[in-house]
């Protein structure tokens, strides 16, 4: 990992004096630090700041350090995107350890531990002075000043790129110094200071933090609820947690799948904000609504609560906005109508509720069998953006052996709810899931020759499913895929996979790709249970194995159901050009002896290019569902010159792309207005059926380029800064790109690299912009993956 940016030590009722490995508690006094017992120090005396915290220091953490440290994936766990984590400080221990034999302790900020005192249990060193205090003290033994100071006596160099000694990996963990080991880190790594490869802070930004940091870094923090948020949580508490049985199951169905949602209320649409609102979570409480929220924290939103009645409540959610992680969903009047027609309205009976023994809470077809199944369907289909999202995003924020289960660039649609389960007679399929079981079934320490009974039982589900097909085989026209009623724009989606990273957004976005899947409620739901529901970051090896090689089961029914909807003759063909030099046994999954379908499509063709016709078929197909804000032909930036010239780049495919990274963001300079895109490297592979050796099967010949309308990606590998007269100069370089060296050449006249004085100030405009273009969906973005060329 890298070195963690400089972390502020902040106050708290009780600080410890902390030798490395030998916690000992401190009691203080509330906005003072922890001292030591000293003759020469008046411990009864607070510290009074002249620095505001929300005002002068947050902003700065804000871009400057939330940047590197804000998810699981922070350089030495130091989350500096709240004030909580500013106080827990660093850890050596890894977040992410493929080979661990059995599954880690959780080291979830505000869940699994809530005092200082209890992560300093954990080996959690602070990152500031909580010592002796006096303002040399206060610097003196904070690693956030040391290595703030450290920079400033050893600016980067200007050479490029930065020399080798600087280490970018992302699992880098011995640059966590504590404060004791620090003269020895500062000795061997001069140019390690803070922030660790990138520019030093400006002037007047580091003078602020130097002292804050000496007047003993207190802090206060408002996190007041407005009278109208107040309102809308009471009258939200009051909905999830009615007594009836059929309101407590529907709750429960509803927070296992936005546990890791951020809710925002509102009136009536997105359009009422001029800047973010407020945003809140929805959590497990043995308290009832109108009493002091009792968290409930396990390692999985279904695991045992430990209590006779589970209450849902809401709040709020103080943590910096980063892009990575936010998931915006919104709370309003329509929704709560909504839940009450899919899950109260209908005529069902709950006679007991569900328990919460793994085997069956793992599994949602056991759990959830009282609930509609089309109620459950529509739940998801009506928000089906963020249901993808939430495996995208949700409980890693990365991991490039779990994302090379997918392509690098897909689209999705739906099955129509109305079709699919009337074509299910009897609901057959998910009778059939209950036998089915999901890697979580078999804890977080599981063996890695778990995947041999999945895959025998997916066999048998496949086969089941395939004779269920040849008898409705009217599921297969073009009305069977979901068209959002001709207005919900989650109808069709876009994934771009970055390597060790991914996204998804509304649309049908850039050229036609080589696959794609169809989903229905059954694919959609074991999806959410696999990867977001039932997946543990701090599982073992044998959870990680299982969940990622089970995936590829799921991806490949997805795509089976997309093969459905083309001509006989053709799937084979197709298949096999999805799945170059894989071996049949793994094919069959897709179409084969396994699965398969012997009757035709029931969608009239007219060119032999059977696949792209179907693209366009359904594009017609979703009419006003079909979302075009990412698309340049389309774009609201409204310069047509600029997304001329930019539209030449996805024509492109082959050799020279190769040396591209996978997001590069790109602002345009035009008479005073900043317009910014989004350039995506898409890797082409033979086929994504193995675990190991990605890059043996790339083909990169097939290599393409999306260029996308405003902001697409969370952690950006370059900058490119262009005047719009520059422009014509920057699409004809990237068009003749051959080699590496071309490719250097390339960012010599247009990056903005990591030496570049001009990175704060253009990172700084790229956030003004994400906030201006997408007040809702903003965050702050992840410089962890910035290259080094």
């Amino acid at each position: 990992m890298i070195v963690f940016l400089f972390s502020c030590s902040v106050v708290e009722k009780h600080r410890l004096d902390f030798k490395y490995g030998t916690p000992e508690v401190s009691n203080r006094l509330p906005g003072t630090l922890a001292v030591d017992n000293t003759d020469d120090f008046d411990t009864s005396a607070e510290v009074k700041s002249a620095v505001n915290y929300s005002q002068d220091i947050k902003p700065i953490l804000d871009r400057r350090c939330v940047v590197c440290h804000g998810c699981y994936d922070a350089p030495c766990q130091l989350k500096l995107s709240s004030t909580e984590g500013l106080e827990r400080g660093a850890s050596k221990d890894k977040v992410y350890d493929p080979t661990r034999l059995t599954a880690a302790k959780p080291s979830r900020l505000f869940e699994d531990d809530q005092t200082v005192e209890q992560w300093r249990t954990r080996y959690f060193f602070p990152v500031l002075n909580e010592r002796k205090q006096n303002p040399g003290a206060n610097l003196d033994g904070s690693v956030m000043a040391k290595l703030l100071m450290l920079k400033q006596e050893h600016p980067l160099p200007n050479e490029t790129p930065l020399p080798e000694s600087f280490d970018f990996s992302l699992d880098n963990a011995k640059n966590c110094s504590t404060i004791e080991e620090f003269p020895r880190f500062a000795q061997k790594n001069p140019l390690w200071g803070m922030p660790y490869g990138l520019p030093q802070l400006p002037q007047q930004e580091y003078q602020t933090l130097i002292q804050w940091l000496a007047e003993g870094a207190n802090y206060q923090t408002d996190h007041a609820i407005s009278v109208e948020n107040q309102q809308q949580i009471k009258h939200w508490e009051q909905f999830l947690n009615a007594d009836s049985l059929k309101h407590q199951l529907m709750s429960r169905y509803i927070y296992e799948h936005l546990f890791i949602a951020r809710l925002y209320f509102a009136s009536s649409s997105e359009n009422n904000f001029a800047q973010q609102p407020d945003f809140y979570r929805m959590v497990r409480s043995k308290t009832p609504p109108g009493e002091k929220v009792e968290r409930i924290s396990r390692r999985r939103p279904y695991d045992d609560p430990g209590v006779d009645r589970v209450y849902y409540r809401i709040i709020p959610d103080t943590v910096t906005t980063l892009a990575k992680t936010h998931m915006p969903y919104r709370l309003d009047s329509l929704r709560i109508k909504r839940y009450h027609e899919l899950f109260i309205a209908p005529d069902y009976q709950v006679e007991q509720l569900p328990g919460y023994e793994l085997k069956n809470s793992s599994n949602p077809f056991i759990t959830f069998v009282d609930l509609p199944i089309r109620s459950r369907y529509k739940f998801m289909l009506d928000e089906a953006e963020f249901t993808i999202m939430a495996f995208i995003k949700g409980p890693v924020c990365r991991g490039q052996v779990a994302l090379n289960v997918i392509q690098d660039h897909f689209w999705v649609f739906f099955l129509n709810p109305d079709i699919e389960l009337k074509g299910d007679r009897d609901g057959f399929l998910v009778q059939n899931l209950k036998h089915i079981r999901l890697p979580a079934q078999d804890s977080s320490s599981a063996l890695a020759l778990n995947w041999l009974k999945y895959a025998r039982e997916q066999q048998d589900y496949l086969k089941l499913k395939s004779q269920l097909l040849h008898e409705v085989p009217e599921v297969f026209d073009l009305n069977s895929i979901w068209n959002g009623n001709n207005r919900n724009q989650n109808a069709a989606l876009t994934v771009f996979r970055h390597y060790d990273s991914a996204s998804v957004v509304k649309g049908m976005v850039g050229e036609k790709p080589k696959t794609a899947w169809v989903i229905g409620y059954s694919l959609l739901e074991r999806i959410h249970y696999l990867l977001v529901a039932g997946f543990d970051v701090y599982g073992n090896y044998g959870h990680q194995l299982n969940t990622r090689l089970y995936m590829d089961f799921l991806r490949m029914e997805g795509e089976f159901n997309f093969l459905a909807f083309l001509p006989e003759h053709s799937r084979i063909t197709i298949r096999d050009e999805w799945y170059k030099n894989a071996n049949e046994t793994i094919k069959d999954y897709l179409y084969g002896s396994y699965a398969y379908l012997n009757t035709d499509s029931r969608i009239v063709y007219q060119s032999s290019d059977n696949k792209n016709e179907l693209f366009d078929q359904i594009k017609g197909h979703l009419g006003g569902a079909l979302n075009t804000h990412h698309e340049i032909s389309t774009s609201d930036q409204n310069n047509n010159d600029i997304e001329r010239q930019l539209a030449e780049l996805e024509t492109l495919k082959g050799q020279g792309i190769m040396h591209l990274p996978q997001v590069i963001f790109l602002l345009v300079a035009d008479n005073g207005r900043d317009y910014i895109y989004s350039l995506i490297h898409n890797n082409a592979h033979m086929n994504i059926s193995h675990l190991l050796n990605e890059g043996s099967r790339r083909i990169s010949d097939d290599d393409t380029l999306t260029v996308v309308n405003g902001f697409l990606g969370n952690y950006p590998n370059v900058f490119l800064y262009v005047k719009k007269d520059e422009l014509s100069s920057l699409v004809a370089t990237i068009k003749a790109l051959q080699t590496e060296a071309d490719y250097i050449k390339l960012l010599d006249d247009f990056a903005v690299r990591r030496n570049d004085k001009r990175f704060w100030s253009i990172a700084d405009r790229l956030h003004e912009l994400y906030k201006e273009v997408q007040p809702i969906q903003a965050g702050i973005l992840d410089f962890n993956r910035m290259e080094n060329r």
